[in-house]
């Protein structure tokens, strides 16, 4: 609620400085009396007492800078965090259902029963044949094997 009214003021006093600053006539309007064809005593004229337009603009300007200011501190805050079950919305006037108490005490409440799965499990794979092992090369003779090469090539 807190920062829906500061934020309306905030929106009203940037509208209203706006508003006045606009309507300020600007101090370059007089340059042109300052060389020659004015009363002033300097380029831009003589700031003499400040009028209602530039004192209102002023204080709003204040206002505008201390509501910036303390706006940004109380957002700067971490949120509390509230709990599911304290926030329940459209479920809040809702009373939940109560479970009904026994009739009587001779008869006990059914256990609970797992439900009956009528999935059925895929068949075990069947084993492949065996395959033949390749026969083992016959051994060969020394005589046979090339030479082995000792490390220095000889």
């Amino acid at each position: 609620m807190f920062t829906i009214i500061a934020q309306v003021f905030y929106v009203l006093i940037a509208v209203a400085m706006i508003a006045l600053i606009l309507m300020q006539r600007g101090a370059g309007a007089d340059a042109g009396s300052g060389f020659g064809g004015g009363a002033s005593s300097t380029v831009f004229g003589a700031r003499g007492s400040a009028n209602f337009l530039s004192r209102s603009t002023a204080v709003l300007a204040g206002l505008f800078f201390l509501l910036s200011l303390g706006m940004g501190m109380y957002h700067s805050r971490p949120a509390t965090v509230r709990s599911s079950s304290d926030d329940l919305g459209v479920m809040a006037g809702v009373a939940p259902k109560a479970t009904p108490a026994p009739v009587s005490g001779d008869v006990p409440a059914a256990a609970p029963v797992a439900p009956i799965s009528t999935d059925v499990p895929a068949p075990a794979p069947v084993p492949a044949p065996a395959a033949e092992k390749p026969a083992p090369e016959p051994a060969k003779s020394d005589a046979a094997q090339p030479a082995k090469a000792r490390k220095d090539g000889v």
